[in-house]
């Protein structure tokens, strides 16, 4: 029974492109044994895998983590993170390991001098390139994500006005450059006719209630309101998502949702647009909103507070009416 060892810290969306290499390698390999360690902030995207044998975390300390993980007597680590702590623990490990290229170099290049040199290749594809030495190949069945029995909505938890159906708008994001502006929401709000539901975290909050104001019966301000599995389920009850470059757009994504996906300071060519793997091509599609030619992107691969030079075209450039069109479209 040969046993691996899965390593990828953080963040969610990250962690959910994760999900194709888990599962082929589960149903794939015969017996295989399956551990994933992440972050404890993060451990809930992975809680409620079935194809997860058994979860580690890094908490408080990182020297009692690898302790624990040497017990274990791993066969193999495939290493999805790729940084300094993840050579600590291969260096203490010591067992074989196969780690994903993140094409840092290529990523530094196309960010400082607009020159892409990146592979036309998604994430996914990219992560399930560490477990070719295996014979495990691409199921197409595109991402993953579980939720219990506790984390799903219960019918007072929304309003009666979204009962028939709603559109989720993922206003948050980790980086303000990921974000389209306040304003843009509130005009896309008040314009389309079909109920809303604004997702984030506790952060998004107060720029919730600033969209929601517009139309309190229309729009429900769900930020931080709710669990990130919960908020999950809302993706998964829903008509259509609209969302920025994050993880609930994954999230979407592995429930086979309708996208549109709003990009600013970063962009799909960096190969974390939404996947839905070739078993599902054209059932669900996805649209990709930019502002294509803008000499300035993508101006880094994960984000910034503001605008680096203060007039966020990425973001202030992309129109309501676009966004009106293909809702209009996708519902």
């Amino acid at each position: 029974m040969p046993k691996f060892l899965i390593i990828r810290f953080s963040s969610i969306g990250d962690i959910v492109l994760t999900s194709p290499v888990v599962r082929c390698l589960k149903k794939q390999i015969p017996d295989a044994e399956v551990h994933f360690l992440v972050k404890d902030k993060f451990q809930s995207v992975v809680e409620h895998n079935p194809h997860i044998d058994k979860i580690h975390v890094l908490a408080h300390s990182f020297e009692l983590m690898i302790e624990e993980l040497k017990v274990e007597e791993y066969d193999y680590i495939i290493d999805l993170h790729h940084n300094a702590r993840t050579l600590r623990i291969k260096n203490a490990i010591k067992v074989k390991s196969f780690s994903f290229n993140k094409l840092n170099i290529r990523k530094y290049i196309y960010t400082s001098l607009k020159v892409n040199l990146l592979p036309d290749v998604h994430i996914v594809d990219r992560y399930l390139k560490t477990l070719s030495s295996f014979g495990v190949k691409n199921d197409e069945a595109g991402l993953d994500y579980f939720i219990s029995e506790k984390d799903e909505i219960k019918k007072e938890d929304i309003p009666a006005s979204h009962s028939a159906g709603y559109i989720v708008c993922v206003i948050g994001a980790a980086h303000n450059t990921k974000k389209w502006p306040v304003a843009k929401w509130k005009e896309f709000c008040e314009k389309i006719q079909h109920p809303l539901i604004l997702i984030g975290d506790k952060s998004d909050a107060d720029q919730g209630i600033e969209i929601a104001s517009i139309d309190p019966v229309k729009v429900y301000n769900a930020c931080g309101k709710f669990s990130l599995n919960e908020s999950a389920d809302l993706v998964r009850r829903s008509k259509l998502v609209i969302t920025h470059d994050t993880g609930f757009m994954h999230i979407a994504a592995a429930y086979k949702k309708p996208i549109i996906s709003l990009w600013g300071n970063t962009v799909p060519s960096f190969g974390m647009y939404p996947y839905y793997g070739n078993k599902h091509a054209g059932k669900q599609q996805f649209d990709i909103l930019q502002v294509n030619k803008l000499w300035c992107r993508p101006c880094s691969k994960i984000g910034y507070k503001k605008c680096p030079l203060g007039h966020f075209k990425c973001m202030n450039l992309i129109r309501v009416e676009d966004v009106l069109e293909r809702a209009g479209q996708r519902i």
